[in-house]
């Protein structure tokens, strides 16, 4: 289920209403047979793909779902990604509930029961509340490029504004400009000393890339900035700056998308996945790999995918062979969480209009006499929506520091039909 989209509370996506058109509640078909599979492989991201082909190779027989149309992720959607011969992929699948039989899944494909389980759920984007963020034209980052590659949005002579913080802000402001987009500013609110730091701790084959992005944010880039209000046609920044554009694209870095693992009992720390060694989490048979156990790119996924992979295969010394790659994979994760950490000035963004859940457009007003988020989604329904408090679920954790996230996780995962439950 890596970064799905353009469903709103599903991924990278929070601009529902972009041009004015809702896309936020996903089409489920009917429901297909039972079925087995050894290994069975929950998102087809870059994370997702290393654990097929490494179990693949090892000789399992491979299943992977993904509630994309087609494999990739986020990074690699547009690529043409496929996965290794022999492996299976049931696409635009999601997961909604574990089924009422031991070691098995129920999803818009039907039952789907496995021997091993590899979670590369991915992760999303976080979504900080300021007055104006849930305007037409404002969209995460991400989200912003996955509309774009869908068609559901045109970026070609827009003018956009890229907000947040993280590399990710820089590709995505690379991608826009190769298709035809103005961007006009790019506001990163950590300042020039953390991203020095970053740069001089970063890997050396990861300098090339670092230095095109860097030299094609060009002037545009402003450090130690952030948008503090939007309205129609122009974004005002924390410098007083007031610039023009047709869109924001905004996300204040990723989190884990940890939502099946909870289900199904596995342990979680610090918002991830825990695993050991071999990415196995706390219930035996399940491992993990990716930005479900902790934000650290493309470079850890590929890696904790592969070493997924082949311990799901029993494959265990090859996997074992892996452990240097990923140690080097999780020093970068540790450098990137140093630099890009939240500032406190962002958690006072929101004035007491600002809405807060989208959903159920729930302001900040009402959420400031709640003592944590369980009294606030009885007596608010913040939370409760159609995202089921993907979106302010996080963004109250940040502003209030309430765990939401320590709830027990109730099926149905996502929105669906009542005759699929049925």
């Amino acid at each position: 289920m890596s970064a799905p989209q353009p469903l709103c509370g599903m991924g990278t996506c929070f601009g529902c209403r972009v041009d004015g058109v809702r896309t936020c509640v996903p089409a489920v078909p009917r429901p297909g047979p039972r079925r087995h599979a050894p290994v069975l492989i929950i998102g087809a991201g870059p994370a997702g793909i290393a654990a097929a082909e490494a179990a693949a190779s090892a000789g399992a027989q491979v299943t992977v779902i993904d509630n994309n149309a087609a494999p990739g992720g986020q990074i690699w959607c547009a690529e043409g990604r496929t996965l290794p011969s022999g492996v299976q992929l049931l696409a635009a699948t999601t997961v909604i509930a574990a089924a009422d039989a031991e070691r098995a899944l129920l999803t818009a494909a039907g039952i789907i029961s496995y021997g091993r389980l590899i979670l590369c759920t991915g992760a999303r984007e976080l979504f900080l509340p300021f007055p104006g963020w849930t305007l037409p034209g404002v969209a995460g980052a991400g989200g912003l490029q996955a509309l774009a590659k869908s068609g559901l949005v045109r970026v070609d002579g827009r003018r956009v504004v890229v907000a947040g913080t993280g590399p990710l802000l820089l590709a995505v402001a690379a991608w826009l400009r190769r298709h035809g987009a103005q961007v006009v500013r790019i506001a990163e609110r950590t300042s020039w000393r953390k991203l020095a730091a970053f740069a001089a701790a970063m890997p050396q084959s990861k300098w090339g890339d670092a230095l095109a992005l860097g030299l094609g944010a060009g002037p545009r880039l402003r450090a130690s900035t952030w948008p503090v209000r939007y309205t129609p046609g122009a974004v005002e920044l924390n410098s007083g700056e007031r610039v023009a554009c047709d869109y924001l694209a905004c996300g204040f870095g990723l989190i884990p998308c940890t939502e099946v693992a909870a289900l199904l009992g596995c342990r979680l720390a610090d918002g991830a996945v825990a695993v050991n060694e071999w990415q196995e989490t706390s219930q035996p048979a399940i491992y993990a790999a990716g930005e479900a156990t902790g934000i650290g790119g493309v470079d850890q996924a590929l890696i904790e995918g592969e070493i997924a992979g082949l311990a799901a295969a029993d494959a265990h010394e090859q996997a074992a062979a892996l452990f240097t790659s990923r140690a080097e994979a999780h020093r970068f994760r540790r450098v990137l969480a140093a630099a890009f950490a939240l500032r406190p000035e962002l958690t006072q963004l929101a004035d007491a209009d600002t809405i807060v859940c989208r959903c159920e457009s729930v302001s900040l007003a009402q959420l400031l006499s709640q003592p944590n988020w369980r009294a606030a989604k009885l007596q608010s329904r913040c939370g409760m929506g159609v995202c089921q408090g993907r979106i302010c679920g996080p963004a109250t954790a940040t502003l209030f520091g309430w765990p939401g996230a320590a709830e027990p996780v109730r099926p149905p995962l996502f929105p669906v039909p009542a005759e699929l439950l049925a």
